[in-house]
């Protein structure tokens, strides 16, 4: 990496010299990812899991909130400073950030109303911790499924732009269907995912739960690394400096997770980055030194290669001038890609809510409600998942559809599509109201009854017989269970009808805070896309332009000039050699 990273000085330094200040940008971009290799690190998981407890005992240090009426209620972003300090990261009315520092002894109170009236986007805290000197940045996030925060779709947003995932599932009992829902849409969007089953300690029985989880994601067909851990035993090996705790806290076994899946992997991502960005600077830098190079050598040639270079000019600038044609294609894309990913959300949602009124309609939701409401908040984070896992595989083929109209260029880069944004909460289904008690429904039958043993105890008297006799009173008992009958239809009807209410109410909420969301998303993929496009079209055009203008003033330069200038030429053809040779090992393929 030290070798590659002195290659990237030397391209930027020549890039600089030949003036191509558009070059420099994209290569001092990239060294910044080699001199800062900063890799976030999510770590999800339901409510109550032990996330928070994991990520002070990998860190060392007490600075997430834990206990049993303590949840992490935003995400937190934890990264490496010489000083401990804490900020709030609110939005703004421009759609951009306002960052307000707290003290950081006032994590666990940290509320809404500390941001006066704002949104909370996430709580940045650094600490001078080794591991996080390391570069390695921990986002501790709200539990999915939580519907006060922004839930799974929060977290998934996070994966494209993370380099590993922890998701953090106890021991108490084996992996539940959310949970292996959430794994499968995250390990589409982030590679390098890992389930860690935590507190060990807790539980004797941890083993046949490790065995029944390791056969859910296999019948899943997840190929995901399961490692069970103790936050408590890692706490105390550290306090205790004791290694046969820390082994058997499973710490150990993460460590060479992150050592092999993330930080080796992206090294080589890195480097493979790297090595393209030089590659394509120093084929932009050759094209104007070759095409000057050949018109000084040779000054009969050059007439041949200033009338190439205008073909290939020519050829620039219709391609530039066909900046509508990509443009179109790519505006076409982006909304076609909003009306699908839009119809795609209120598909799923529509039979999201056609499976629940089925269910109301065949059970009385009175007596099921906690039950309707886990299923259906459920289910909800999963069609957002999904939903949000389409609009990323249709973005990607809109970017191939568009690089297509490039290929006269030869191979072009496909831009990386970050997903993140600001994922709102849905609001939470409101309680039914639950049916009346035994002694109401008692009172229900006696006010029916009342009527029919008064209306035949009075028939009868006329047979001389007394108002409360046998035959009033049993007439009372049919005309009361009748009533109480009717009355108990009534209310199981009218409980149907506010659940169905209730769930439509709250996927209609789902559905307008989720299109606003993937309306936002899917600007930004046009964003990245146009400008992503737009760059590769503009240093084409530029590199071409520049290189007919030296070839050119070539053909044109004095005999005693030409000498001096053909040998600084050579000289710098052949450093550019050298950068090109320096970086063809790492975009190689890798052996075995």
């Amino acid at each position: 990496m030290d070798a590659l990273l002195s290659a990237l000085d030397d391209t930027v330094a020549a890039a600089r010299a030949a003036g191509r200040d558009d070059l420099v940008a994209r290569l001092e971009t990239a060294a910044v990812r080699v001199r800062d290799p900063r890799r976030r690190i999510v770590v999800a998981g339901r409510l109550d899991q032990g996330k928070s407890r994991f990520v002070n005992a990998l860190l060392g240090v007490e600075i997430c909130p834990v206990g049993d009426d303590s949840t992490t209620r935003f995400p937190m972003v934890l990264a490496y400073a010489p000083q401990p300090r804490a900020e709030l990261v609110l939005a703004t009315a421009s759609s951009g950030e306002e960052r307000v520092e707290f003290p950081i002894a006032d994590l666990a109170t940290v509320d809404h109303r500390c941001a006066a009236g704002k949104q909370i986007l996430r709580i940045d805290v650094y600490l001078p911790a080794d591991l996080l000197a390391d570069g390695i940045v921990l986002i501790d996030t709200p539990g999915i499924g939580a519907r006060t925060t922004a839930g799974t779709l929060g977290v998934l947003e996070m994966l494209p732009a993370a380099d590993a995932l922890l998701l953090i599932s106890d021991a108490s009992t084996e992996l539940t269907a959310p949970e292996l829902t959430f794994l499968r849409q995250a390990s589409e969007l982030c590679s390098a995912t890992a389930v860690l089953m935590s507190k060990t300690d807790l539980y004797p029985h941890w083993r046949q739960v490790f065995e029944a989880d390791r056969e859910h994601l296999r019948t899943a067909n997840l190929d995901l690394p399961l490692l069970p851990i103790s936050a408590l035993l890692r706490a105390h090996a550290l306090r205790l400096q004791d290694a046969q705790l820390g082994a058997e806290s499973g710490y150990g076994l993460l460590y060479q997770f992150l050592r092999e899946q993330v930080v080796a992997r992206d090294e080589a991502a890195t480097r493979a980055t790297i090595s393209r960005e030089m590659s394509s600077a120093a084929e932009h830098l050759a094209l104007a030194l070759g095409s000057e190079l050949v018109a000084l050598r040779d000054p009969r040639q050059a007439a041949a290669a200033v009338a190439e270079l205008r073909s290939a000019k020519t050829r620039a600038q219709q391609l530039h001038r066909r900046t509508a044609a990509w443009q179109q294609t790519l505006a076409d894309g982006i909304t076609d890609l909003a009306g699908d990913v839009d119809h795609d959300l209120r598909e799923r949602l529509r039979e999201i809510a056609r499976t629940g009124e089925e269910w109301i309609d065949d059970h009385d939701p009175g007596r099921h409600w906690g039950a309707i409401t886990e299923w259906l908040t459920g289910t909800v984070d999963s069609a957002l998942g999904d939903n949000l896992l389409w609009a990323h595989a249709r973005a990607d083929t809109l970017a191939q559809r568009v690089a297509e109209h490039f290929h006269e260029l030869g191979s072009v880069d496909l831009p990386v599509l970050d997903q993140s944004g600001t994922a709102h909460g849905t609001g939470t289904l409101g309680d039914l109201e639950p049916d009346i008690g035994v002694v109401s429904k008692v009172l229900v039958g006696m006010r029916g009854s009342y009527g029919g043993v008064l209306m035949v105890g009075l028939a009868t008297t006329f047979a001389g017989l007394a108002l409360l006799n046998p035959i009033s009173l049993g007439a009372g008992m049919l005309v009361g269970g009748k009533a109480y009958r009717d009355d108990k239809q009534a209310r199981l009807t009218r409980r149907r009808t506010d659940a169905k209410n209730a769930v439509r109410r709250f996927l209609d909420d789902v559905a307008f805070q989720a299109g606003k969301d993937s309306r936002d998303r899917v600007h930004r993929i046009h964003r990245a896309l146009r400008d992503h496009y737009a760059g590769i079209a503009e240093r084409s055009l530029r590199s071409i332009d520049e290189s007919l203008t030296a070839a050119q003033e070539a053909a044109t330069s004095e005999a005693t000039h030409r000498a001096q200038r053909t040998a600084a030429l050579q000289n710098q053809l052949t450093a550019i050699a050298a950068l090109r040779t320096s970086a063809a090992p790492a975009l190689a393929p890798p052996s075995g």
